[in-house]
């Protein structure tokens, strides 16, 4: 008896460990079940789903040289109608399109203040004007940021104290 990946045979289950099922497929020929291969669902103990002496219906999964057979039953067992992918709900898709900056952040002494998108208030013709100003906007609130980051990582480094200033 020739066995091919891919096949569907009828066995008889003659051993059962914690990590899976030894399958008697006749004709002297033995493979294993893996616990993961026994059920689409979790298996805390397989002693529960399949006993010695029960006839099952596996598929071959495996043939390594040397004469190991790995089998499935869970991959023997015809698939449902629906995919897994339609029992799931849906989920939730996130509106990406808008991906400027709005979120709340905090102004130094702890009140919410809403963080506006960047604009442009000047007109292009005093670029450099514009440019400097920008700059400078960009500074002052780079320097808040790292102040609001270090203050409040400061308190998060343990030790005995307050905060160091």
């Amino acid at each position: 008896m020739s066995i091919e990946v891919g096949a569907k045979l009828q066995g008889k289950v003659s051993g059962i460990t914690n990590f899976g099922a030894f399958i008697d497929l006749g004709a002297g020929k033995t493979g294993l079940v893996h616990i993961s291969e026994v059920s689409n669902g979790y298996i805390k103990d397989i002693h529960d789903v399949l006993s010695v002496g029960d006839e099952v219906t596996v598929k071959v999964i495996s043939v390594n040289d040397d004469g190991k057979i790995g089998l499935s039953i869970r991959k023997a067992q015809e698939q449902p109608a629906e995919s897994n992918e339609e029992q799931r709900p849906k989920r939730y898709q996130k509106d990406t399109r808008d991906t400027r900056d709005t979120r709340d952040t905090r102004d130094n002494r702890g009140r919410a203040t809403q963080k506006k998108p960047f604009s442009r208030s000047q007109s292009s013709n005093n670029h450099k004007e514009d440019f400097d100003s920008l700059m400078s906007s960009f500074l002052k609130d780079s320097d808040d940021r790292l102040t609001s980051l270090k203050r409040n990582t400061e308190g998060k480094r343990g030790g005995r104290g307050g905060r160091r200033s």
